[in-house]
């Protein structure tokens, strides 16, 4: 494992960590299912992910982002290289790109039925915490790497940036999907700047008009600038359902259930 795969690991475990004991401190909201069944399922289609992620980027490294990022660098492929730009802007520019790109994804996601049919997966979670985070389909993950490292690559991004963006993108999605209570002065104030726990969890709401909105990931502002932003659920974050009213059943939803969901007979999203 390389210097730079230890890194995201390390940051990985330890954002995990704390938001777990965070979680076990201050729950935002009462678990209504097994924590023992979700754990088990979310961590394993999050395992089969990075498996896959690593035999691909051992077959193909250039398809991994990162290493995509390093390989056109040396040469001197992309926009930014074009442009001339410095190290320092082409880190800023990386970082702020592929913040609004994943943005516009998970928008796409939610907008074409194909990828809708993906993406549930994440959304048929009926309760949420950082596990959460996890709960994506292989395929999902895969549509998601193949759309990075083709920007990377038109970019000429920065192979720094590229980890750091990584990293963010790790821990923000741990961190807004969890399950965890702050001071709603706190919360306000952190909005203004980033995704919160509270924000993002309207997004998971079953309500579809509450789906739809809150699609950022780290930074607010996208959802403020194209209008997706909601600020709280129409229930109230204690009495909001989660999930998707379609998909409610949670003793099947086991790994094989959510391997198969995007491939069954279609529900109407309600």
């Amino acid at each position: 494992m390389d210097a730079d795969a230890l890194l995201r690991l390390a940051c990985f475990l330890s954002i995990l960590f704390l938001m777990l004991l965070w979680e076990w401190a201050a729950a935002r909201r009462p678990r209504a299912y097994s924590t023992l069944r979700r754990w088990t399922r979310n961590f394993s289609l999050g395992l089969l992910g990075v498996l896959i992620i690593q035999i691909l980027g051992r077959a193909l490294p250039v398809a991994v982002a990162a290493t995509a990022a390093t390989w056109a660098e040396t040469r001197g492929w992309g926009l930014f290289h074009t442009a001339g730009m410095g190290a320092t802007a082409k880190l800023l520019g990386t970082l702020l790109v592929l913040d609004f790109a994943i943005y516009v994804q998970h928008v796409v996601f939610h907008k074409v039925p194909f990828l809708w049919r993906l993406h549930r997966d994440h959304h048929t979670d009926i309760d949420l915490d950082v596990s959460s985070a996890l709960r994506f389909h292989p395929a999902e993950i895969l549509f998601s790497m193949l759309f990075k490292t083709i920007l990377v690559l038109l970019l000429g991004a920065s192979p720094e940036g590229v980890v750091l963006f990584e990293i963010l993108l790790n821990g923000m999605a741990m961190f807004n999907h969890a399950n965890v209570r702050m001071p709603a002065l706190l919360d306000r104030i952190l909005r203004i700047a980033v995704v919160t726990p509270d924000m993002h969890r309207v997004h998971h709401s079953s309500d579809a008009a509450e789906t739809d909105s809150n699609f950022g990931f780290n930074l607010a502002l996208w959802d403020r600038i194209f209008r997706t932003y909601r600020a709280q659920p129409r229930l109230g974050h204690l009495g909001m359902q989660l999930g998707l009213k379609a998909y409610r059943e949670a003793e099947v939803q086991n790994l094989p259930w959510l391997l198969t969901l995007p491939f069954g007979k279609r529900r109407d999203r309600e």
